[in-house]
């Protein structure tokens, strides 16, 4: 697959209303050393879609989730309920042990709450997963426009991933969910019997580590229970922003 801008913005275009389903065939067919990121939360669609794409191409999917160290226990059984319930090799990344040592010694386990997320999230999903994207040409992920609308809104069904891409090595980022609403995935879910964290019917809707991640309130935002002592417009961990 070509990763020069232009190229990849007109596929982009061309994908920008195509089912996710056919931009997730495109993103197997075109790209060899591709996997899927799963977040623990409602990317399993991703892997339920993926799947049937994969064995259309006769192409056995690559999974990766990360495991901070500091995820909910409803999150680690739905993570072992979904590897086996689609029977894949599900990756599960794990932060540096020195690092993470030498972080917790010296700021203790709840710093987030005093200087901010940005510190600790480096050490335990930033480094993880650049380690994992170095070894691959493109990436596939859950992320939806309207999750984030200061940050995600603009978010494109392919695009050259700036954050962890560069010059020298291209790295292409698929986000097939990208038009699609939260009402749509679950109305997936319930369709299709797909796997969903139980958390789900407790009130959680964005899902990420245990002290960073509470219920959300009828008609708020779901990123409103992420992070919810900082500023909204800086509720991102740097999973899908470009580093500065």
């Amino acid at each position: 697959m070509k990763t020069t801008h232009e190229h990849i913005t007109e596929q982009s275009e061309a994908l920008k209303d195509a089912d996710p389903r056919e931009i997730l065939h495109y993103a197997l067919a075109e790209v060899d050393k591709i996997a899927i990121s799963f977040s623990g939360a409602e990317d399993v669609v991703l892997i339920d879609l993926a799947q049937r794409a994969a064995k259309k191409l006769n192409k056995r999917l690559q999974v990766f989730t990360l495991d901070t160290g500091r995820l909910h226990s409803e999150t680690y059984e739905f993570i072992e309920k979904v590897r086996q319930h689609y029977d894949i090799d599900l990756e599960i990344l794990s932060p540096d042990a020195e690092k993470l040592q030498a972080f917790v010694k010296q700021k203790g386990l709840f710093s987030f709450f005093e200087d901010g997320h940005k510190e600790c999230c480096g050490i335990r999903k930033i480094e993880p997963l650049r380690k994992k994207l170095v070894q691959l040409d493109g990436w596939i992920t859950g992320q939806r426009r309207d999750q984030s609308p200061s940050t995600r809104s603009h978010a494109d069904v392919i695009e050259l991933d700036e954050a962890f891409g560069t010059e020298e090595k291209p790295l292409v980022k698929f986000n097939p969910l990208a038009n699609w609403s939260s009402k749509q995935v679950w109305e997936y879910i319930r369709m299709f019997d797909v796997p969903y964290n139980t958390l789900h019917e407790r009130g959680f809707i964005s899902i990420g580590c245990q002290p960073c991640t509470r219920p959300v309130l009828p008609n708020q935002h779901e990123r409103e229970g992420r992070w919810w002592w900082e500023e909204a417009t800086i509720k991102e961990c740097g999973l899908h922003i470009k580093q500065l």
